[in-house]
């Protein structure tokens, strides 16, 4: 899943070395902490969240198979 986060979001962004996706599993759900350059939110996160709300939907997608929730969090 970390991986999947990385591909959608560095060819988004303009400095894709500073793009780092960090796990928190809990016994009922796993986050994945998106951390970008400051430069770069705007990008990730789009007019009105819709590219964050798209990229938040294919992660929820993919991680149908598990049996713990997903949540994605944006941050600098």
């Amino acid at each position: 899943m970390k991986q999947l986060i990385e591909t959608i979001v560095k060819p988004l962004v303009d400095f894709p070395e500073d793009v780092q996706v960090d796990v928190k599993e809990e016994e009922q759900r796993i986050t994945y902490l998106l951390t970008v350059n400051k430069t770069d939110m705007g990008k990730v996160i789009g007019k009105q969240g819709r590219v964050a709300k798209a990229i938040r939907t294919v992660v929820y997608a993919a991680g149908t198979s598990q049996q713990k929730k997903i949540f994605l969090e944006i941050g600098e």
